[in-house]
């Protein structure tokens, strides 16, 4: 069975600069990505270059084994991209509902799937984006790119301004998710101490380029690595 997401020496950036200069990585079923770096090192701009938003000067990026390189953003995301950024994007003049049957297709994730993994949603179906919290919104953004039902799943620093106690059941929602199968997911964090006991795999970015590629486990077992490449002794990364 062929990996959910692979890329083949990516080249992309913006306009003519290049950020990313030989990207490689694959993930398989079930499997989540942390994706950790300092500012600049390039994090975003390999979500972005999977959604399609970015110059490409070479590679490839292929889902469960289509080659969707040549696709625009919209038609990656019917084949299976699903993508959360930090500006999360939510329609904020359609209701919660309206926002998840706009883009949903068929598969596994329905409307009522979300509802039961976010409850609050399901309290909020009527209520237009722009009257949710920010942790309300956060789920609803994950919520209307899981009835994409998607093979990747991408969340650009999904807990970014969250209280601890929305982090919490965020994290634990995409656990779940991610390990239902038929997906992979790549978590951009900030605080890489709050995604380790998530993750299964940690890549670290420098200059557009892994410098660290392990189970998650290991870096937790040794913190230099953090310390070595993030500035933190495994606490946050500023």
């Amino acid at each position: 069975m062929p990996d959910l997401l692979s890329i083949q020496g990516l080249r992309a950036g913006y306009g003519e600069a290049v950020v990313l200069p030989d990207m490689s990585l694959a993930l398989a079923d079930g499997q989540v990505l942390a994706l950790l770096g300092r500012n600049g090192t390039g994090k975003t701009t390999l979500i972005n270059s999977i959604v399609g938003i970015t110059s490409r000067f070479g590679g490839s990026v292929a889902l469960a084994g289509r080659d969707v390189t040549a696709l625009r953003p919209d038609q990656r995301a019917r084949a299976g991209i699903g993508w959360v950024p930090q500006e999360r994007n939510i329609f904020r003049s359609l209701t919660v509902e309206e926002n998840m049957t706009a883009v949903a297709q068929p598969g596994p994730w329905t409307v009522e799937r979300v509802y039961e993994m976010f409850p609050r949603l399901k309290e909020r179906r009527g209520n237009f984006g722009n009257q949710l919290s920010g942790g309300e919104q956060q789920m609803l953004a994950i919520g209307r790119a899981l009835t994409l039902n998607p093979k990747v799943l991408l969340l650009d620093e999904p807990t970014e301004g969250l209280a601890p106690i929305i982090v919490e059941e965020l994290l634990k929602a995409i656990g779940t998710i991610t390990r239902s199968g038929g997906i992979c997911s790549i978590i951009v964090e900030q605080n890489a101490q709050k995604i380790l006991g998530l993750a299964d795999r940690v890549v670290i970015l420098e200059r557009g380029m892994i410098v660290h590629d392990a189970a998650s486990s290991a870096l937790k077992a040794d913190p230099s690595v953090l310390e070595r490449h993030l500035g933190v002794a495994g606490t946050k990364k500023h």
